[in-house]
């Protein structure tokens, strides 16, 4: 995508406020009855107002694109927005000025963009815990030879802060910012098991929903499985979040004990049998167990 010269900079910042007000026309007539302080205060007040709404509206735009709608055309964009098509257009045109989004030139349809990608690079190098589990990570892919990756817990949601692919041809695919549900992928076991009891009650009210035959949809057996990584130490997913897969997870834990993150690796269910699976454990089980020392986790 290209940023315009500065000579044509598209559309500014008052643009895409203005395209989110719902005002009325400003009455020109009255403006002469205004005195300059009657004028700046009332400036004042209708700015901040204004300036949260368009930025609202921006957010929740950029919001809308998933991993299963990587792209959308404003006509889907106002109906999920309730707004009218001029409106997000322009919202549109301004995003794109600043690099949040890109557009297909083929279809016209616009998709999150790449200065996003660098934003969200300077959040995920905030998180220490991927830094220090590089090593490790290396080390369990090159001992399991299937795709290894890390995982946090947001609100009820596991998202992916890194992953190392496998040099199989047939492997599981990661990627990274990716959310995911935590009821039913191995990662999301391990941390909702050391999660509060609040937080496990909303995942279990908005994630116990079938993603394949073999997902778990029984509230009680679902509090077993996690008393089981408790007692266990890992978490595996039979074939739970995607057919033809499964996977296994750990814990980390930072200098207080607490759980922040899951490590894991996983790939095609004929080559990572239940067996393949559990011999694998220790070097998951260490991997985890290493990172959590350079955190400072100390038993």
């Amino acid at each position: 995508m290209r940023r315009e010269s500065a000579g044509n900079e598209g559309p500014s910042y008052l643009q895409m406020e203005d395209c989110v007000r719902d005002y009325e026309a400003l009455d020109l007539t009255r403006i002469g009855k205004l005195d300059t302080k009657t004028m700046q205060t009332n400036e004042t007040e209708q700015d901040g107002p204004r300036r949260l709404s368009s930025v609202t509206a921006a957010l929740r735009l950029l919001k809308l694109f998933s991993e299963t709608e990587p792209e959308l055309g404003i006509s889907t964009l106002s109906k999920r927005m309730s707004l009218a098509k001029s409106t997000v257009h322009r919202l549109c045109a301004a995003l794109l000025a600043e690099g949040m989004l890109e557009q297909n030139s083929d279809n016209g349809r616009y998709r999150l963009g790449v200065q996003l990608f660098t934003l969200g690079g300077l959040v995920r190098r905030r998180f220490d815990v991927t830094k220090q589990a590089l090593p490790f990570l290396h080390v369990l892919r090159k001992q399991t030879d299937e795709t290894v990756h890390l995982a946090i817990l947001d609100d009820t949601s596991v998202v992916y802060m890194f992953h190392l692919e496998s040099e199989q041809a047939i492997r599981m695919r990661s990627y990274i910012g990716v959310r995911k549900s935590a009821c039913y992928t191995a990662e999301g076991h391990v941390l909702l098991a050391f999660s509060t009891p609040d937080v496990v009650s909303r995942a279990i009210r908005q994630g116990l929903v079938a993603q394949t035959p073999k997902t778990n949809t029984d509230t009680q057996v679902f509090l077993k499985s996690l008393e089981d990584v408790r007692r266990d130490g890992y978490a595996i997913d039979d074939e739970e979040s995607e057919i033809g897969m499964r996977g296994i997870s750990a814990p980390v834990r930072d200098t207080t004990g607490h759980v922040v993150a899951a490590i894991g690796f996983g790939g095609p269910a004929q080559r990572l049998t239940k067996k393949a699976l559990r011999t694998a454990v220790p070097h998951l089980i260490a991997a985890a167990d290493g990172i959590s020392a350079t955190l400072g986790y100390h038993p």
